[in-house]
């Protein structure tokens, strides 16, 4: 082929016109051919090319090769060198490779022809093109290897389902290699495939989705136009047939039993009944209603949308002694119809449905929902207020007791019979306190103990028991130079009584009073008048006014108020300047802030004064001997216990053993010193001293200290020393009795002992006293 299209060529430029001679002149005499150069279009070659070698594409010629070898040919251009390639020397082209038209369906390349020796170009670069003729090497190829369809079940014979498209990457201009024929493989005899189109219909009418509702159906794609060895390609459809409403629903059953108990509570479920619909989604919802039956009052349907059940509950009070069975005509209906098939219904079905009623042990049922009673308020203790009455509602009577649920009566006002009901007081009620009382009365069975509570309200009527009295506290004044006649005051009444016909008080005045008058006004109040002139606070600064209100109401309450008038100073206008308390301090020369300072400086004294005992008392300390009985070999007793001989923390024993080291007062270590008075350096000690001569020291140091304590325990020593003008203080050689014993010597021992002879001395003169 490549050898035809190259001589096609050569024979194509031969006989191309050639510039300078006509056509007349062509065809009356023997054309000579001008030399010129050499030029041409495309070549072609077939893709895939399976031969041996290289793939050779054409020749390349020249008019300016004489064949000495003097021309050199190059190629450049697409795939110049690498997918082609050319021989310098001949001019013939070779494909080095195998060319595939999908990858590239054409190339575009250069050639022209030069002096080998010069390197100049002998022709001008002539530009051609290489073709690629496709074979058929594709096989078609559809967009997705599943796809999903659905088309309505009950469908005319073909409708539409989906359209299913290949793509074949063989050239679509050249044969039949992309031509493609669509065909069914699986899938008949449900579906079928347009061939051109690859459009899937149906091919059955009235498929119905009850019956089988998923179809998958295979399509092939073939090429060559279908054509025996052409290539091909399938995908698969899966096809759902939609729902459609061409099911009616029906009952299961064509009669139903249901119980329930007497007790049940009013919406409260007795049972469920379900009709089925082969249909779903939307075209199963279905809707539940009561036709007709006996039951139909105490009884109601309602559709549970998520079950599709019909739900029959308790519309009314059911009682088993009344009424122990009912029946029911219940209609279930699809609440979508499709018109389209009104023909396969009626989309509706109807069930028998029977209840029966159990019987339950009730509780006591009392003639009312709530009482309402009446009775007058001061009524005695006992007096019968109203009667509750229950029953058992069972088919065997039980006795029913009464009790006030005392929750409800806190104050223990009412009591009820527990025979009969009848509700009494227990004391006396006041309607000004309450005038409702809310109580609630209990009935139980006495076999089962079931209770029973009814509210029971009772309402105090009004007894005229209360008298009238001022609405307010009235502050009244009258000024001095206010004349006869004048109004001072307009007062009003309350009463705590409701009488049916309203409140009518009259005021009045106890007895004649000279200074001071009542005029009533007739629509509860009244005013107070003056009946003289001239009032002097200085003489009189205030005056009580006894007013006697009384009511309209039987029996007539009244009861007397007393309205105080004060006396005051006013200007021309009665404008009030001064009243009596003020004015009569003032008329003294005092005012109120003098008053308040006065009171202040009481105040203040009463605190110095209080403040100074609270100090004498601290001051006061307690006696180092507390009582007569309390005289120990020690003067001052402490409140701790020696630890005995291991006791080291209260003294230091070393100090008597070793004088040497002392050199510094020790203190102490057990507890916190009292520094009442400052150190005293001690003086040395002379070497080698035993203890009696350390004790001697001692004993003088202390005695010529006119600072020092009078008492020997702040340093107990192991020797006491002889010749003292003490002696023994010891008060095992004392006289048997107190009164044996003088202390006047006490004052001739010296500074020392000061303190003790104060002590002693001054309870032997009070002793005398």
């Amino acid at each position: 082929v490549n050898y035809l299209i190259r001589i096609h060529k050569t024979v194509d430029a031969l006989i191309r016109p050639v510039p300078g001679i006509s056509t007349s002149d062509r065809d009356g005499q023997i054309l000579q051919r001008t030399k010129r150069g050499w030029m041409w279009n495309s070549f072609f070659l077939l893709e895939e090319w399976t031969g041996t070698g290289k793939q050779y594409v054409g020749k390349l010629h020249s008019d300016m090769d004489k064949e000495d070898g003097s021309v050199k040919y190059v190629l450049t251009g697409d795939g110049a060198g690498t997918v082609f390639e050319i021989d310098e020397n001949s001019g013939d082209m070779h494909a080095t490779r195998r060319l595939d038209r999908e990858e590239k369906a054409l190339y575009t390349l250069s050639a022209k022809a030069v002096n080998k020796t010069s390197g100049q170009d002998l022709e001008k670069a002539s530009e051609f093109i290489i073709k690629i003729h496709d074979i058929n090497d594709n096989e078609p190829k559809f967009a997705k290897d599943t796809y999903m369809a659905g088309v309505s079940e009950m469908s005319n014979v073909g409708a539409f389902v989906i359209r299913v498209t290949a793509t074949d990457a063989d050239d679509e201009a050249y044969g039949n290699s992309a031509k493609l024929v669509y065909s069914i493989l699986q899938g008949q005899p449900y579906f079928s495939v347009e061939p051109e189109t690859g459009v899937i219909r149906t091919a059955l009418p009235n498929m119905i989705r009850e019956n089988r509702e998923h179809y998958q159906v295979v399509i092939q794609a073939k090429d060559m136009a279908g054509q025996m060895g052409g290539l091909s390609g399938t995908t698969t459809v899966n096809i759902t047939l939609l729902d459609v409403n061409n099911s009616p629903p029906r009952f299961p059953h064509s009669t139903y039993h249901l119980s329930t108990p007497e007790s049940a509570g009013i919406g409260s479920p007795v049972g469920r009944i379900k009709a089925y619909d082969a249909d779903v989604g939307e075209n199963a919802e279905m809707w539940y209603s009561i036709l007709d039956g006996d039951g139909q009052d105490m009884f109601n349907i309602i559709t549970d949308s998520t079950s599709q059940e019909g739900v029959i509950t308790v519309k009314k009070q059911l009682d088993y002694e009344s009424k122990r069975l009912y029946s029911l005509r219940v209609q279930v209906t699809n609440t979508h119809i499709d018109r389209r098939f009104e023909q396969l219904g009626p989309f509706s079905d109807t069930a028998i449905v029977r209840i029966t009623i159990t019987d339950v042990d009730e509780p006591p049922v009392f003639s009312r929902a709530l009482y309402i009673f009446e009775v007058d308020e001061d009524t005695p203790a006992g007096s019968s207020v109203g009667t509750v009455s229950a029953r058992d509602p069972d088919t065997i009577n039980h006795l029913v007791k009464y009790t006030i649920d005392r929750h409800t009566d806190l104050e223990r006002l009412f009591n009820i019979d527990s025979n009969n009901g009848t509700i009494s007081t227990l004391q006396g009620l006041d309607r000004e306190t309450s005038k409702w009382h809310n109580i609630s009365v209990l009935a139980t069975e006495l076999s089962t103990a079931l209770q029973t509570r009814v509210p029971v309200f009772i309402k105090v009527r009004d007894v005229n028991d209360n008298a009238p009295e001022f609405a307010m506290y009235y502050e009244t004044f009258v000024c001095e130079n206010v004349k006869a006649g004048q109004l001072i005051q307009t007062i009003s009444a309350v009463d705590t009584d409701e009488p049916l016909v309203g409140h009518k008080f009259v005021f009045s005045l106890s007895t004649i009073n000279p200074n001071f008058t009542v005029f009533d006004n007739e629509d509860n109040t009244a005013r107070i008048l003056t009946r003289r002139g001239s009032f002097n606070r200085r003489e009189m600064s205030s005056y009580l006014l006894p007013v006697v209100i009384s009511d309209n109401d039987y029996p007539i309450q009244s009861s007397t108020s007393t309205l105080t008038v004060r006396v005051c100073a006013c200007d021309s206008r009665g404008n009030v300047q001064t009243c009596s308390t003020e004015a009569l301090l003032l008329s003294a020369g005092l005012s109120t802030g003098a008053l308040v300072a006065i009171l202040l400086c009481i105040l203040i004294l009463l605190m110095i004064v209080v403040l100074f005992a609270a100090l004498r008392h601290q001051k006061k300390k307690e006696p180092l001997i507390i009582s007569k009985e309390d005289v120990r070999d020690n003067v001052v007793s402490y409140n701790d216990e020696g630890g005995g001989e291991e006791d080291t923390q209260a003294f230091d024993i070393g100090t008597l053993r070793n004088p040497e080291v002392i050199d510094t007062n020790k203190l102490r270590r057990d507890i916190m010193p009292e520094m009442l008075f400052p150190f005293r350096r001690t003086s040395p000690i002379k070497d080698n001293t035993d203890v009696r001569d350390f004790i001697n020291g001692r004993l003088h140091e202390n005695d010529s200290d006119p600072t020092a304590p009078p008492y020997d325990s702040l340093a107990t020593y192991a020797y006491e020393g002889n010749g003292s003008l003490a002696e023994s203080l010891s008060s095992l050689e004392s006289a048997a009795t107190e009164g044996d014993q003088e202390f006047e010597y006490l004052s001739h021992w010296g500074p020392q002992f000061k303190k003790l002879a104060d002590m002693y001395i001054g309870q032997e003169s009070q002793r005398e006293t």
